[in-house]
């Protein structure tokens, strides 16, 4: 069975930085992206990054460029994303999310076919 958890969310002032975790099991593919989204109260979910275990390309949605870097530790089958500056605006729930038997990164939202359950990221004062 495959399964993503997340980990990592939690309360941090604006200007703060957190990193999460995606732990990813029940999969034996080689060729896989793991992106990153997320979903703010009212809104639609969103893209924040991807990266593919193929060649280690990233992506990166605009408002993420410069602040957040996604890594993977594949000797732990965990992806992680480092959220840096953060701001009021960043608060959702992030979710990651597995695209098997892909090369590259997916083009769309609906080519992942297994999403975690998602950790809450408040960043208030």
């Amino acid at each position: 069975e495959v399964q993503l958890v997340e980990s990592g969310g939690g309360l941090v002032q604006p200007g703060g930085s957190l990193k999460l975790s995606c732990a990813a099991s029940g999969f034996t593919f080689e060729d896989y992206a793991i992106g990153w989204f997320r979903q703010a109260p009212g809104k639609e979910r969103e893209g924040v990054s991807s990266i593919s275990s193929t060649d280690g390309i990233t992506d990166y949605a605009d408002f993420a460029k410069g602040r957040f870097t996604i890594s993977s530790d594949n000797t732990r089958n965990t992806v992680y994303l480092q959220m840096n500056s953060l701001k009021p605006e960043d608060t959702a729930v992030y979710y990651c999310a597995v695209a098997l038997a892909v090369l590259g990164l997916p083009k769309t939202e609906q080519a992942y076919d297994y999403w975690g359950r998602g950790t809450q990221v408040t960043v208030s004062s």
